[in-house]
């Protein structure tokens, strides 16, 4: 399914942003603790959008299981190798928020 490939491609750019937003929250925390807490946000929202997408991915993938059974092993491979990544991702990325919640 060439939408969840999208999906995958999207979520990864959201958690990517995210953890731009997490880093420069935590540079600027000191000299400018203003535009820290608006990276620190910004941050949030990035992880808000990407629960969404993968919300909808997965939703899409439970969709077409029922319509039309288990993907190929190959497919399923690559979805669980990219899934695995992200969550990882999201680990790290929760680890700087919470630093930077923790010493702000």
């Amino acid at each position: 399914m060439k939408i969840i490939k999208k999906l995958v491609k999207m979520i990864d750019e959201e958690l990517g942003d995210a953890k731009k937003y997490a880093e420069c929250a935590l540079r600027e925390k000191e000299e400018n603790p203003t535009l820290a807490n608006l990276f620190y946000t910004l941050s949030l929202e990035e992880m808000k959008h990407m629960n969404i997408l993968h919300g909808e991915a997965v939703k899409m993938i439970e969709d077409n299981k029922a319509k039309h059974g288990e993907p190929p092993a190959a497919m399923q491979a690559i979805y669980d190798w990219e899934h695995e990544k992200q969550i990882e991702e999201s680990k790290e990325i929760k680890i700087l928020q919470n630093h930077y919640r923790e010493h702000s």
